[in-house]
């Protein structure tokens, strides 16, 4: 018989559960709000409200045997202007926010846009050197209209989050000490499985 700690006494074992918290960053009027609806609740409207300060939004993942919570922190275009707090592509902070990554947002159909290196209209090859040079993870056109790579993309994020967060943990030395185990010695568990 093996014994299988996390099902002795009648526990399941448990599901993993990661909570993440997701900027979503970007000028006034260029879709933040409309991608965040697009992707939790899976609706599109042409009537969105301006975001005054901060709207939040939560999207739960089945994430393969571990769960994932992703909150998503619409930051109002006009107020980051206006505040100062986020300048052209400063994602440096981020981890004064505690978040986990962001999703800097701009519409290529505007000409005239802070946000949006004007270089870049409709062109790949320049968004990747783009994104390579400036520290970026990876870029997605999207569209919350025509439901675009919106999960796509965020799917790509929440990939990378886990694979930092886990060389992260890889890296750190624990401060605990695991119990070793004595193969000798018999041990018996009333309602395990094998």
């Amino acid at each position: 018989m093996t014994n299988h700690p996390a099902h002795c006494n009648g526990m399941q074992s448990l599901r993993k559960e990661h909570l993440y918290k997701v900027l979503v960053i970007g000028d006034l009027g260029v879709g933040k709000t409309s991608i965040i609806r697009r992707y939790v609740h899976q609706t599109y409207s042409t009537n969105y409200r301006a975001t005054i300060g901060v709207d939040f939004a939560l999207k739960v993942l089945n994430w393969d045997s571990e769960t994932v919570r992703l909150q998503l922190w619409d930051i109002a275009g006009g107020t980051a202007k206006k505040s100062g707090t986020f300048r052209k592509h400063d994602t440096s902070v981020l981890p004064l926010l505690e978040a986990m990554g962001a999703f800097i947002v701009f519409d290529v159909t505007r000409r005239t846009q802070p946000s949006r290196p004007s270089e870049l209209t409709n062109n790949g090859i320049k968004m990747d050197q783009f994104c390579k040079d400036h520290g970026f993870v990876g870029w997605f056109e999207t569209s919350a209209k025509d439901n675009l790579n919106i999960a796509e993309a965020a799917n790509f994020l929440v990939k990378h989050i886990m694979a930092t967060e886990n060389d992260i943990l890889k890296s750190v030395v624990p401060d605990t000490i695991s119990p070793q185990l004595d193969s000798n010695r018999q041990m018996s568990c009333s309602g395990c499985f094998k």
